[in-house]
């Protein structure tokens, strides 16, 4: 595949990534504003997470498309640009997997943020404690499908109601 239809595909992928953020932003703002006591609630700690990440990340990815649009293909700015767009693309695949991962030990939601500078990876899960098996059971996740150093991991119990 040439370097043009992976721009292309890689820009449409982050033109319905910003797409899907701001209708989420629209969404929440009409059921707050619709004021519906049956509606789900959008103060929801791991929904809002989402959405504030999804949209930095969004927003960064924009930023990256316009310096790609600047410089010339085979400038070293321009790779530089594609080589951090592919890792954020990539971050995110890692984090939405172990999200998955964790939520399928039986937690009716989790969070995983990467560090984009640091090697630490931070879970979110929610529950009101956070037992010893509960948090060997991360740490194998962790370990075993990211390779992350237990020293570098941290799980944080976040008790929101669904």
């Amino acid at each position: 595949m040439s370097k043009k239809k992976k721009i292309i595909i890689m820009s449409s992928l982050v033109f319905l990534l910003a797409l899907t953020a701001v209708l989420n932003v629209l969404l929440a703002t009409n059921v707050i504003a619709s004021g519906d006591s049956n509606a789900i609630t959008t103060s929801n700690y791991f929904t809002t997470f989402r959405t504030e990440r999804t949209t930095t990340r969004s927003e960064e990815l924009l930023q990256l498309d316009s310096v790609l649009a600047l410089y010339e293909e085979d400038s070293e700015k321009y790779q530089e640009a594609v080589d951090l767009k592919l890792k954020i693309v990539a971050m995110m695949e890692r984090e939405l997997l172990l999200e998955t991962l964790i939520k399928s030990r039986g937690f009716s939601d989790a969070v995983v943020s990467i560090g984009m500078e640091s090697e630490n990876v931070n879970v979110f899960i929610n529950s009101n404690e956070l037992d010893y098996n509960t948090a060997l059971s991360i740490y194998t996740i962790l370990k075993d499908e990211a390779s992350v150093a237990p020293g570098n991991i941290i799980i944080l119990p976040v008790y929101s109601q669904v």
